[in-house]
């Protein structure tokens, strides 16, 4: 395919920068699937339910003519506002110090269950000074716990792998003496030297998700009265810190074992938010893969990384490889010919190239210049130098320096050095 042909050659887009458009796009066809799929299962229940409070509403009109219809909507709409509020006496006082304390959880948290919110405009004041660093705070706590959880997996999932691979020496016969190194000992001694898949990572977190949701579901099954699957719901919308407010638990007035409720169920909120925070954490790193994959797909060549040209030769500069290049030829071809070579213009001398010439002339990059070659070559430049060492630098490091915008940053920043397909970039 012609390079000219590709969509992102014309406006010359990098890797990075083609992801984040593939993504924009991805995510808005995911949209508006959503909203179609939303739509065609609930638009139906809304209009059912619309019908049934319309009916309500003029049965009892109907049944009551002497009621003034103003007074009776200026009723209900402060009765919803009550609701809403949670000022009807079946509630408890969300003001109070411990409803207090639930609702700055649920700023700092950033749920935002919606049902308890300030109403005077210092309150309201308040909280805009009061969220900033709250959410930077916690949003700091997400990410360290995430790099804890994550370095708690790896150990763990390092010594499984590890004993799985003594056992298999074990099973062939090919037992270590004793004053071998151990598996994990064959090179640096940290959590680096072997880094676990994301996929088996991603299985883990699922798992604990599950089991954290299901252990809270029962607890809100049997205290709150909601059905189960109510319940597992309501877990990942709090979560998730979507935070609806359809379904709050922890708001009646009187509970049985009060104290010990409410404190649970600060706890499951604690540790379903931390858990599906890392689940959403090590989902970007798959969704990032399934794009890369998608870029390889569309054959986006100005997309992929160019390898790095050879450097020319610092001890023979351009213009000096060109007339020992014509002077060889020229040798060769009088020889040929049974003729003797003429002498070589300019007098440059030419050399047969060694094994660690790549063929034409040039000195490979990690070629070890000598201070002989160097004193005596009087077209040497300090940039030329500066830019041979700076690439042989970079090719016993292990390839390109990488830029530091492309490694991501916060969560993302942190799992490209803790799992094993997040290495290096295809």
């Amino acid at each position: 395919m012609a390079r000219g042909n590709h969509w992102c050659a014309a406006i010359h887009l990098k890797e990075d920068n083609a992801r984040f458009l593939l993504l924009i796009f991805f995510l808005l066809i995911y949209m508006l699937l959503g909203a179609v799929m939303f739509s065609r299962i609930e638009f139906d229940k809304e209009l059912e339910e619309r019908a049934e409070y319309n009916e309500t509403y003029h049965t009892f009109l109907a049944n009551n003519q002497g009621i003034d219809k103003e007074k009776l909507d200026e009723l209900l709409a402060k009765h919803a506002l009550a609701s809403s509020k949670g000022l009807l006496s079946t509630k408890r006082p969300r003001w109070d110090f411990t409803g207090a304390f639930y609702f700055v959880g649920t700023v700092v948290s950033t749920i935002g269950f919606g049902m308890t919110s300030p109403s005077t405009v210092l309150g309201k004041a308040m909280l805009i000074i009061y969220g900033l660093p709250g959410c930077s705070a916690c949003i700091l706590f997400f990410n360290i716990f995430l790099e804890r959880l994550i370095t708690f997996l790896a150990l763990i999932m390092k010594k499984w792998h590890e004993r799985r691979i003594r056992r298999q020496r074990d099973q062939n016969g090919l037992k270590l003496p004793n004053n071998a190194r151990r598996p994990s000992e064959q090179s640096e001694d940290d959590l680096e030297n072997w880094k676990p898949s994301v996929y088996w990572v991603l299985l883990y977190l699922t798992i604990g998700a599950t089991a954290i949701a299901s252990c809270a579901s029962a607890v809100y099954s049997h205290v709150e009265g909601w059905g189960f699957y109510d319940s597992f719901y309501f877990c990942f919308v709090a979560f998730s810190t979507i935070g609806f407010g359809d379904l709050v638990p922890s708001q009646m007035s009187e509970y049985e074992t009060q104290i010990l409720y409410r404190l649970g169920n600060f706890c499951f909120l604690c540790a379903g938010v931390c858990c599906i925070y890392s689940f959403y954490n090590v989902i970007s790193i798959v969704i990032k893969q399934f794009l890369n994959w998608c870029l390889k797909k569309l054959d986006c060549k100005c997309c992929h990384r160019r390898k790095p040209r050879p450097r020319r030769n610092a001890i023979t500069p351009g213009h000096l490889q060109r007339q020992i290049n014509s002077a060889g030829s020229r040798a060769k071809s009088t020889e040929q010919n049974g003729k003797t070579a003429s002498p070589k213009p300019n007098n440059v001398e030419v050399t047969e190239f060694d094994s660690e010439t790549d063929g034409t002339g040039r000195r490979m990059s990690g070629e070890m210049i000598s201070m002989k070659d160097f004193l005596q070559s009087n077209k040497v430049s300090l940039a030329v130098m500066q830019k041979q060492l700076y690439e042989t630098r970079r090719n016993l490091g292990g390839g390109a320096v990488p830029s530091p915008l492309g490694q991501g940053v916060g969560s993302l920043a942190m799992l490209n050095n803790k799992l094993q397909e997040t290495e290096g970039r295809e």
